[in-house]
C-alpha cells in the first residue's frame, strides 16, 4: 500500500538527484556535442525503459481529411477547420478529430499551440458547429472554454489546435482500445515491461498531429508550442523531449511523473499515481513505488531533455498534490544543461512570489489557486511564447 501523503517540508526525505551531465560511465559532459551524441540518448533511453516506456519509431501514416472549415468562426476572428485525422492509409483504425482555428490576418503562416483538451473539442467554445466527440457526447458545449481563451490567443497571432486525449488512447486501465493495438502482434494485448503506457500513447499522438500541421499552409509548423495541463501537462513534457520539432514545451500543473521531482515525497508519490492509474507509464515504473531513490533519473532531466528548446513550468498554490516547490526544483536543476548552450533558465533558487513569471528559456509561474489552467496562466504563456517565437 503507498505510504501517507506528506505534505510537510519537513518531512520531505534527504534525496540526492542524478547529475544531468555526468555519463553513467562517470565520464562529465562539457559540450553541446557530447550532451547531444551522449548523455541526452542516455537519459532518453533511461526514461523510455523506466518511466514512460517505449514507444514505436516507424514512421506512422497521417492520412487526413478536412470535414468542415468556416472562415468567420470567433466573430470574424478566425478561421474554424475541423480535420479527421487516420495513422492508417486507408482510413481504418483509431483516429483523432483536430480543431484548428489561426487568425484572419494578412499574414502568411502563425505560430501555433497545439494540445489536447479532456473534454471534447465542443467543451473548448460554445460554437454550435464545433463537432461533438461520441466519447463526450455526455459534456456540455462550452463547460472548458475557461481554459481555451480561443479569442485571446487569436487576437495575439497564435493558431489553436486540439484534440481530445481519449482519441489517442481513452483513460482507462485498458491498453487495447487506442492507438497500442495498431502496433500489437497477433495475441499481443498489452505492452511489454518497457512498452508506451496512456502518456506515451498520448505523445506519439501529439507527434502524429504535428506531422499534419508541417502540411497546413497557415501554420509555421517550425513554431508550434506543445501545451497541456496537469495529466496532458506530463504528456506535453514527454513529447517534446522525444520529438525535438516541438518549439516550446508548456507544462501546467504536472506533478508526479510531469515536472515535480519524484524524490521529493511530497503530494501524489510514484506508488500512489501508479496504483491510481496503472496505464499512464510503463509497467517497469511500477518496481520504485515507495523506492525514489533507486530510480536512475530524475524530473529535471525529463526538462534537460527538451534543451536548447524553451520550456515553461506553471504551478498552483493550492494543489500541493502537484508539488510546486518540486516542480519549481526541477526547473532549477535543468539550468546545468542549459547553460550548455548558452541559454539562461530561471536564474535563481529562490520560488517566486505568486503572480510573478521569472526565467529566461525556462521559465516557471506560480499561480495563487487551485489545480486549474485559466487566462492568468495562459497570459503567462502567451507572453512566454511572445519571447520565443516570434520573427
Amino acid at each position: 500500500m503507498p505510504k501517507e501523503i506528506n505534505y510537510d517540508e519537513a518531512k520531505v526525505p534527504e534525496y540526492e538527484l542524478p547529475d544531468a551531465l555526468v555519463c553513467q560511465d562517470g565520464a562529465k559532459v562539457t559540450t553541446p556535442g557530447e550532451w547531444n551524441s551522449q548523455r541526452r540518448p542516455e537519459i532518453l533511453a533511461l526514461f523510455n525503459e523506466h518511466v514512460y516506456g517505449y514507444y514505436p519509431d516507424e514512421q506512422a501514416p497521417v492520412t487526413a481529411e478536412i470535414v468542415e472549415e468556416n472562415r468567420n468562426a470567433l466573430n470574424g476572428l478566425a478561421t474554424r477547420r475541423q480535420i479527421k485525422i487516420w495513422f492508417r492509409e486507408n482510413k481504418s483504425g483509431p483516429c483523432v478529430d483536430l480543431l484548428l482555428h489561426f487568425p484572419n490576418a494578412p499574414k502568411s503562416t502563425f505560430p501555433a499551440f497545439l494540445g489536447y483538451n479532456f473534454k471534447g473539442n465542443h467543451s473548448v467554445n460554445a460554437d454550435p458547429a464545433i463537432l461533438i466527440n461520441p466519447l463526450k457526447e455526455h459534456e456540455e458545449r462550452g463547460v472548458a472554454s475557461r481554459r481555451w481563451p480561443l479569442e485571446m490567443i487569436i487576437e495575439r497571432g497564435y493558431a489553436s489546435a486540439t484534440a481530445c486525449y481519449f482519441d489517442i488512447d481513452p483513460d482507462v486501465n485498458d491498453l487495447t482500445d487506442g492507438v497500442h493495438a495498431l502496433y500489437y502482434k497477433p495475441r499481443q494485448n498489452h505492452p511489454a515491461p518497457n512498452g508506451w503506457g496512456s502518456i506515451s500513447a498520448w505523445a506519439w499522438g501529439l507527434s502524429r498531429m504535428l506531422d499534419y500541421l508541417e502540411t497546413v499552409d497557415e501554420i509555421d509548423a517550425a513554431r508550434v508550442a506543445v501545451h497541456g495541463h496537469s495529466r496532458l501537462g506530463k504528456t506535453a513534457l514527454w513529447a517534446a523531449a522525444r520529438d525535438e520539432r516541438f518549439a516550446i514545451a508548456i507544462s501546467n500543473d504536472s506533478g508526479c511523473g510531469g515536472a515535480a521531482l519524484s524524490r521529493r515525497c511530497f503530494g501524489e508519490t510514484l506508488a500512489v499515481i501508479n496504483n491510481a492509474f496503472p496505464h499512464w507509464f510503463c509497467n517497469n515504473f511500477k518496481k520504485y513505488n515507495d523506492n525514489e531513490a533507486a530510480l536512475p533519473i530524475d524530473q529535471h532531466e525529463l526538462i534537460s531533455l527538451i534543451a536548447p528548446r524553451p520550456v515553461y513550468v506553471a504551478s498552483a498554490t493550492e494543489d500541493l498534490w502537484a508539488d510546486p516547490l518540486g516542480e519549481f526544483l526541477s526547473a532549477v536543476h535543468a539550468e546545468s544543461v542549459y547553460a550548455l548552450f548558452d541559454k539562461a533558465g530561471l536564474q535563481t533558487q529562490q520560488q517566486p512570489e505568486p503572480g510573478i513569471s521569472i526565467g529566461d528559456s525556462v521559465g516557471y509561474h506560480l499561480r495563487v489557486g487551485k489545480h486549474d489552467v485559466i487566462k492568468e496562466d495562459w497570459e503567462h504563456f502567451l507572453n512566454f511564447a511572445d519571447r520565443h517565437l516570434r520573427v
